[in-house]
C-alpha cells in the first residue's frame, strides 16, 4: 500500500487576541494608533523618504507600551500566544527564552501595499488586527520552496490548501496571526476606502 506523508510543515497560528490574557478594546486601540501616527513626526518623515504608503512606527518608536497603557495589555496577550505557538513548533529553547523584540503600528490607506518580505533576526513574527474595513487586503503567504521548484508545473486552482503556492489569510478585527519569521509574506493593495490598521511584532530567542 502506498504511503504518502506531508513533510516539513509550515505552521500558521490564528486566534482571537483575547483568547489568552486580558481583553483589548479595539476601539481604544484604534484611537491610540491614530493618535500616535498623528504625533510621530519622525515616523511620518521616514515614510515620506522611503515612499511607504500610509504610516508605520517601525523605524521611529520603540516604546508603544509606555505611550499608551493599552499596548501593555496587547503585549501581555501576545506573550501568551507566542508561548503556545512555540510549544506547538516543538522548539528546544534550552536555557534561553523567547522575548518581544519589536512592536510597531501599520496604517495602510486606500491603494497602499506592503511588498513581500521576511523578518530577519527574529524567530516568530506576527500581526494583530485593529481595523479591517470591508474589502480590505488579506495577508498573502508564499510557499518558501517556490524558488526551488524550477520546472514544476503550477498547481490546480482546486489544489489542497497545503499544496498551494500562496495562502491568503483573512483575519478579523481582534485576531492575531503568528508565523515563523523566515516565511515570506505581503499585504496586497488595500482596495477599501478606509484605513487598514494593524500592530505587528517580532520575537527573538536569546
Amino acid at each position: 500500500m502506498s504511503d504518502i506523508k506531508s513533510l516539513f510543515a509550515t505552521r500558521l497560528y490564528h486566534a482571537a487576541l483575547c483568547e489568552h490574557g486580558p481583553s483589548v478594546d479595539t476601539d481604544e486601540l484604534t484611537a491610540s494608533c491614530l493618535a500616535i501616527a498623528e504625533d510621530d513626526e519622525a515616523g511620518q518623515d521616514w515614510c515620506d523618504k522611503n515612499d511607504f504608503p500610509g504610516y508605520t512606527s517601525y523605524a521611529s518608536l520603540t516604546d508603544l507600551d509606555w505611550r499608551f497603557p493599552i499596548f501593555k495589555d496587547v503585549v501581555t496577550a501576545l506573550d501568551l500566544h507566542v508561548a503556545q505557538f512555540a510549544k506547538d513548533l516543538d522548539f528546544d529553547l534550552g536555557e534561553k527564552a523567547i522575548t518581544l523584540d519589536s512592536l510597531w503600528i501599520n496604517i495602510l490607506p486606500y491603494g497602499g501595499i506592503h511588498t513581500a518580505h521576511i523578518h530577519p533576526h527574529s524567530i516568530i513574527s506576527g500581526t494583530t488586527y485593529v481595523a479591517m474595513p470591508e474589502g480590505t487586503s488579506a495577508i498573502k503567504f508564499e510557499d518558501p520552496r517556490l524558488a526551488m521548484m524550477m520546472a514544476a508545473p503550477t498547481r490546480r486552482k482546486t489544489a489542497r490548501e497545503e499544496l498551494r503556492s500562496f495562502f491568503y489569510a483573512k483575519p478579523k478585527v481582534g485576531d492575531v496571526l503568528l508565523w515563523e519569521s523566515w516565511l515570506r509574506h505581503e499585504v496586497p493593495m488595500n482596495m477599501a476606502e478606509d484605513d487598514r490598521i494593524s500592530v505587528s511584532f517580532n520575537y527573538s530567542w536569546g
